[in-house]
């Protein structure tokens, strides 16, 4: 499973049938106000960017997506059966989202008043128009100020069906979309058999929000649990830490996007690139980064490499089947500075790893707000922000029949100030996915950068280490100085 643009997914013709969530408390004016419980922190700031984009008559649109595929004729009832037993099971699918004395509201309604309703779309000749039918549709379709946060449907054929389920981002994550495969079709294939639907117990994303909020909604600036953040603000100068490279990009503007993916190891070169890194005692994300680090510092980027990172808060077992936006984004820092080898790169990564991990409790938006209230204000991050992303998708629960259902994920923003890269491992190999936004110099920026990253990770896995990374030639304007890695070395 990788995750990649609808645009770039192949669907073949046929005729497009979606069902429609109904629910009787809807009907009778929504669920009772007692029902109400607060969002999580994640889901309030986005919330609000939806609020205050509405008003300003200037949308800002995101949606998480996942598709998937199905042999042999469908059976449409035990389809439908089984896309509302997920939306059952997950609270926060069921959701309303309102405000309540100025806090963001979770109303979910009852489950057992919930039922879909089917209806005949269209059919289409060609996978182009399609293709471009989807895409249209989800982008017209997902409003996080409108119930409900997400659309299901099918295209049928009589012999298989490739099913779709895509999702505004407040009610799910990148995480989310191999569990909502696993589970439709783990429900599908036993109403199919004439069973009843079995699955694990999968806590509730609100007992997850208002357990968080409980412990960080009373907290000040002065909390020394913030000092983590403190001090990588301290040694950076801000709070978000910038992407190093020219995107051509004009302050407090945003742009038109691309997305786009590609393949940066296959499954035998992965295996290889794995190995490299255990054998300097680290793991294949950590040599992905140490490789990330070292391609934009020769692109001109500072010997100390300083990023977002988004890390799980599933847990161990506790939330593994909850659907859920269970994300949280933490600064990590480390030296790559030039004249290190491949292990000594390694090694700091490891401990900058670490090191984030051991605070990692603190969410990402509750420090945003405390630490840099003035861009808190913002609709958006206030510049290009490095950000690097990693998933093995063969850890996912139902991984081992990926092969059968062949899933895809999908996501899609409106627009952007900056980019954003995704990396996920799967059977296949090695998968990159980046959105960034539509300039002449981030063209060239992030299509060099792709390229000096791949031909730096075959080099690992050819040799075990650096070489010489691709150098990058697109305009840029770096970021950091030689004082950049004699500060930063001062505080280790």
């Amino acid at each position: 499973m990788r995750q990649f643009p609808l645009e770039m997914h192949h669907v073949a013709p046929g005729r497009v049938v979606e069902w429609r969530l109904r629910t009787t408390a809807a009907e009778a004016g929504g669920p009772d106000d007692e029902s109400g419980r607060w969002a999580s922190f994640n889901q309030e700031k986005h919330f609000t960017v939806a609020e205050e984009s509405r008003a300003a008559d200037d949308p800002v649109a995101s949606w998480v997506s996942v598709t998937f595929e199905v042999a042999g004729p469908l059976d449409q009832p035990a389809l439908a059966r089984a896309l509302l037993s997920l939306v059952q099971r997950h609270e926060v699918l069921r959701c309303a989202f309102r405000r309540l004395a100025g806090e963001l509201a979770c109303e979910p309604f009852d489950p057992a008043g919930l039922s879909l309703e089917a209806q005949h779309v269209g059919t289409f000749e060609t996978s182009e128009r399609l293709g471009g039918f989807l895409a249209e549709r989800f982008r017209q379709s997902i409003d996080t100020l409108s119930w409900p946060l997400f659309i299901m449907g099918a295209v049928l054929r009589e012999d298989s069906a490739t099913v779709y389920l895509t999702f505004d981002h407040i009610v799910c994550d990148g995480m989310s979309m191999p569990i909502v495969v696993h589970e439709v079709l783990t429900a599908y294939e036993a109403l199919c058999r004439g069973e009843d639907i079995a699955l694990p117990p999968a806590p509730s994303y609100l007992d997850f929000a208002e357990e968080q909020r409980g412990r960080y909604l009373s907290i000040d600036a002065s909390d020394e649990r913030l000092g983590y953040w403190k001090e990588f603000m301290a040694r950076g100068g801000e709070f978000f830490p910038r992407f190093p490279l020219d995107l051509g990009v004009e302050p407090d503007r945003l742009y038109p996007i691309v997305n786009e993916a590609s393949t940066l190891l296959d499954a035998a070169e992965t295996e290889v690139f794995e190995k490299a890194c255990l054998t300097v005692d680290g793991k294949p994300f950590m040599g992905l980064l140490a490789a990330v680090a070292v391609c934009l510092r020769e692109a001109g980027g500072p010997g100390v490499y300083r990023g977002f990172m988004p890390v799980s808060e599933r847990g161990r077992g506790v939330w593994t089947d909850s659907v859920g936006w269970f994300v949280n984004t933490m600064p990590i820092e480390f030296d790559a500075s030039p004249g290190r080898d491949f292990a000594q790169v390694m090694a700091s990564v490891r401990a900058g790893f670490t090191e984030m991990i051991g605070h990692i409790d603190v969410p990402f938006v509750r420090a945003w707000e405390l630490l840099a209230p003035e861009q808190f204000a913002a609709r958006s991050w206030p510049y290009p922000v490095n950000f690097f992303s990693y998933i093995d998708m063969r850890r996912c629960r139902g991984a081992d029949r990926h092969e059968d259902w062949q899933p895809a994920s999908h996501v899609w923003s409106a627009r952007a100030n900056g980019a954003c890269s995704w990396f996920q491992r799967d059977a296949d190999g090695l998968h990159m996915n980046s959105i960034y936004v539509d300039t002449d110099a981030a063209r060239r920026t992030m299509g060099d950068f792709q390229d000096a990253l791949r031909g730096t990770v075959q080099e690992i896995a050819r040799s075990g280490g650096f070489r010489r990374p691709v150098a990058l030639t697109a305009p840029r304007r770096p970021v950091g100085t030689p004082r950049d890695v004699a500060a930063f070395s001062r505080t280790r």
